[in-house]
């Protein structure tokens, strides 16, 4: 039986839920199809926001021969095969799920065939392509990310997906409650609404219906769909803010939401950008607290959660390490950079070692000559920077 999700998925670019920076009108993607050419590119982002569902409108509106495959399933002879068809059809497109996880055979298989275009590739996945993919791939592939789906997307491909359902009964608020549930994932949304829609007696749907398939609970943080995005908004601004009290009623509302990615996801962020090195252990102390949450899960995951919460609100604040980064970027993106000073070079001779030297430390010149005497890092007050200095002070005498 062919399930929904397959029967639902779009065959055009104008009919994705979503992603208007890639297929809007006079967007990127939109702009290939008009000018009818194809390149390989590399689409990432979560899991149901429309990467399959692109690749496979790209090739449908291109009328291009194309193979889905898998990194992980399937295997070198596999491969070989699609490259047998390439030699075949003279193209092929290979669309190419959890890329990231493709090893170095099937790559080396593939690289010299995609140099030469006779096969494009178009690879799917969740991971960050900068970090997880091999850079001799990505450098032959242009880089796409596709951003979360908002509740009104998941509602809107929610309400086009009940014209494929024969005499279904719902109104706006079971697909509100199912929208809140995907969490952005629009096909676990259409899989749910699916299942609701065939154990029900006489095709109506309602809130109950659904809390009878998953009991997982919805938590309406807001009456918009911005609620969320508020929330972990002031959940980090409460710990910045060092307010205990605070942080732990928005950390009680977000795992009364079960989003616990979003918890962790939010916490790194404050360990490095709001207490950094005024408490430099904070780092791996989240971490451990993150991997033990993790391990038992919820309901036990609050109990780590709420005492690395606690810690962190109360814990002293600094933002200096970032801003110092921040103000170096700023001068590299205005092509503030100039040549690496020769003493510091690979193969010079004139580098002087530091840990020859008393206190592991000797003069010599380190940023290009252009930017010497460039003030980046600010220290704040607190006792951990003002060791740190002292110690550096000492060290440079």
């Amino acid at each position: 039986m062919e399930i929904l999700a397959d029967k639902i998925r779009p065959q055009k670019l104008q009919d994705i839920i979503g992603q208007e920076h890639l297929v809007g009108k006079g967007k990127i993607l939109s702009n290939l199809i008009e000018n009818k050419r194809l390149f390989s590119m590399i689409l990432y982002g979560k899991p149901g926001i429309g990467k399959t569902s692109i690749a496979n409108a790209l090739v449908n509106e291109l009328d291009l021969h194309y193979k889905f495959m898998n990194a992980t399933i399937n295997n070198k002879s596999d491969f070989d095969l699609a490259i047998e068809e390439a030699k075949m059809y003279g193209e092929i497109v290979l669309i190419i799920d959890e890329i990231h996880r493709m090893n170095k055979d099937k790559q080396d298989l593939l690289l010299p065939y995609i140099e030469n275009g006779i096969v494009i590739l178009i690879g799917l996945t969740t991971s960050n392509p900068y970090h997880k993919i091999n850079p001799a791939i990505r450098s032959r592939c242009q880089i796409f990310e596709l951003h979360e789906l908002t509740i009104s997307h998941i509602q809107l491909g929610l309400k086009k997906a009940t014209k494929y359902l024969n005499n279904i009964r719902v109104d706006d608020a079971p697909l509100a409650y199912i929208a809140n549930l995907s969490s952005g994932d629009f096909r676990y949304a259409i899989n749910l609404l699916e299942m609701a829609f065939y154990s029900s007696k006489d095709g109506k749907i309602d809130i109950d219906t659904i809390k009878n398939i998953n009991s997982k609970p919805v938590f309406f943080h807001d009456k918009n769909e911005d609620g969320h995005y508020d929330v972990l908004s002031a959940f980090q601004k409460s710990i910045r803010g060092s307010d205990v009290d605070a942080s732990l009623h928005y950390l009680a509302r977000l795992i009364e939401a079960q989003d616990l990615d979003s918890i962790y996801r939010r916490l790194s962020v404050i360990a490095y950008e709001d207490i950094g090195l005024a408490n430099p252990g904070i780092g791996p102390k989240l971490m451990a607290a993150i991997n033990a949450a993790e391990l038992v899960g919820l309901p036990e995951a609050r109990i780590p959660l709420g005492t690395i919460v606690v810690e962190m609100a109360l814990s002293p604040k600094s933002n200096s390490a970032h801003i110092a980064l921040d103000l170096a970027l700023n001068d590299i993106r205005k092509g503030s950079t100039g040549n690496v000073p020769n003493n510091i070079k690979t193969t010079s001779k004139d580098y002087l070692y530091p840990h020859n030297y008393p206190n592991s430390w000797v003069k010599q010149q380190y940023l290009p000559n252009n930017l010497i005497g460039r003030k980046y890092y600010q220290p704040k007050n607190n006792k951990v920077e003002i060791n740190l200095n002292k110690i550096h002070e000492e060290m440079m005498k």
